[in-house]
């Protein structure tokens, strides 16, 4: 398997094939940090094609300085709002209800109560506890992605951990 930077190397000598090696790599990755910020398929989609099509007008020239992660995630998350907030004014409220998700009846109370836990979270925590146990980010790719200080993102989640400690629907999580 080659590295991301022998992929870059590649592709910024004109190989196709090496960029849609990178492109395999991380679409599904892309595709499920995009669908936590948009909620939408449809648009979630149009996420993914828009970031890619980002990455590849970097090229020839490009410099890999972090992680791939890292550099991804501003560019999703930035793609995402905005076709999210274009969406949302060309739809009516009755769509917007629509497309509201329906509530599935056999997810497990614990899970919704951890989910509802998280949502309770401060947006700048929640986003931390979601890059680093869901999108497998580690603390460093973190700051980078967030371009903050990794003390900021040791400290965001600390205490997002001691929130979800301390939430009795979610304090079984935690060992005694």
């Amino acid at each position: 398997m080659e590295t991301d930077q022998k992929l870059i190397a590649a592709a910024n000598s004109g190989d196709s094939q090496a960029f849609e090696m990178l492109y395999l790599r991380y679409r599904d990755w892309v595709y499920a940090l995009a669908m936590r910020f948009t909620g939408n398929a449809a648009q979630t989609a149009d996420v993914v094609q828009e970031t890619f099509l980002y990455l590849l007008k970097k090229f020839p020239g490009f410099e890999l300085r972090t992680s791939m992660k890292s550099f991804l995630y501003p560019a999703v998350r930035h793609i995402a709002v905005t076709i999210a907030r274009q969406s949302r004014r060309t739809m009516s409220d009755e769509e917007l209800l629509r497309q509201a998700p329906a509530r599935q009846p056999d997810v497990a109370a614990d899970h919704e109560d951890l989910a509802a836990a998280l949502a309770g979270l401060p947006p700048d925590q929640h986003q931390v506890v979601l890059m680093r146990f869901v999108d497998d980010m580690s603390l460093a790719e973190s700051a980078a992605a967030l371009d903050l200080p990794l003390n900021t993102i040791k400290a965001r989640l600390y205490r997002a951990l001691q929130a979800l400690r301390d939430d009795p629907r979610t304090r079984r999580y935690f060992l005694a």
